[in-house]
């Protein structure tokens, strides 16, 4: 089934304590199409500028991805953002944002709208209410910030009472609950609308919150950690992906997607930028995903 992502497409500077590279392709919504396009049919929705790589849609393009909604900005820079990581690289250090083209509304194509399933990745939480009022008939998932939590609480609350299920980071969830205690966290978001919350715990795995119970799940463990940029966009990528796909929303079908999507995201992080995801086959996923259940059975 057709799933829409809306989100950003950009251009980052990244440092690590082995290497470092400039000018790379990043993105939430491009990191979570090529995740979620190894198992069913993307619509991607985002502002592009002028200076991005149009070879940079290859991957996308050749996996069937409907590219109809980007809004490309021929005169004006693409999103930019530099981050360094340290130590054991769990969390980045932004050293620079450059809005540029993101600070523009997004398009909405109407042939996206009979889409199934939505993920509104992070963004301007009015902006995502937006969107969502476009897509009446889907599943809506979506991702948030530490920023809006601060500065749009009203418009993100106002969200969350319309939405299905919440993807957000350990910090995100313990910001916007209070609650220092995930499992606490957890349920306090579910009071706050949607039915499925998924908290992520990066290098630990996630915790789900579902009306009909939880489950905690390790991450596929990874020797050589090389950029750790777009995980969580790749697990989300990987969840929404292996949802449509099952169009199942039941306790197992969300247990398996969040599986898959750890998978994604330990694609991800072995490689700069995106060119692990672009590199990765359902058949890569697949034996991961195996080796996963082999190690949960074992524990």
């Amino acid at each position: 089934m057709t799933l829409a992502v809306f989100g950003s497409v950009g251009l980052d500077n990244i440092v690590t304590p082995a290497a470092s590279v400039e000018g790379v392709v990043g993105g939430s919504a491009v990191y979570f199409s090529l995740a979620a396009s190894l198992f069913t049919q993307v619509r991607l929705a985002a502002n592009v500028g002028g200076d991005f790589p149009t070879q940079a849609w290859d991957t996308l393009r050749a996996r069937g991805t409907d590219l109809s909604g980007l809004q490309v900005f021929a005169d004006r820079p693409t999103f930019r953002w530099s981050g360094r990581y340290q130590g054991t690289m769990n969390e980045a250090e932004t050293l620079a944002t450059e809005l540029n083209v993101l600070v523009e509304e997004p398009l909405v194509p109407d042939s996206y709208r009979d889409s199934r399933y939505l993920f509104l990745a992070n963004m301007a939480p009015a902006t995502q209410l937006e969107i969502l009022q476009a897509f009446p008939q889907a599943t809506a998932f979506a991702d948030t910030m530490n920023l809006w939590i601060e500065n749009e609480r009203a418009a993100l609350d106002s969200l969350l009472e319309l939405i299905y299920g919440l993807v957000v980071n350990e910090g995100e969830a313990r910001m916007l609950t209070g609650e220092h205690n995930l499992l606490r966290a957890g349920m306090a978001l579910q009071n706050m609308g949607p039915d499925v919350v998924i908290i992520k715990k990066g290098e630990h795995g996630a915790f789900l919150f579902t009306p009909d119970g939880r489950f905690g799940l390790p991450a596929y463990p990874v020797e050589n950690v090389v950029d750790p940029t777009g995980a969580g966009d790749s697990f989300a990528g990987g969840l929404m992906g292996s949802l449509a796909a099952a169009e199942d929303f039941g306790m197992d079908a969300l247990r398996r997607a969040m599986a898959t999507g750890t998978v994604c995201a330990s694609l991800t992080v072995e490689a700069f930028s995106t060119s692990g995801l672009e590199a990765a086959s359902l058949a890569d996923v697949e034996k991961r995903y195996l080796e996963l259940q082999d190690f949960l059975r074992f524990q």
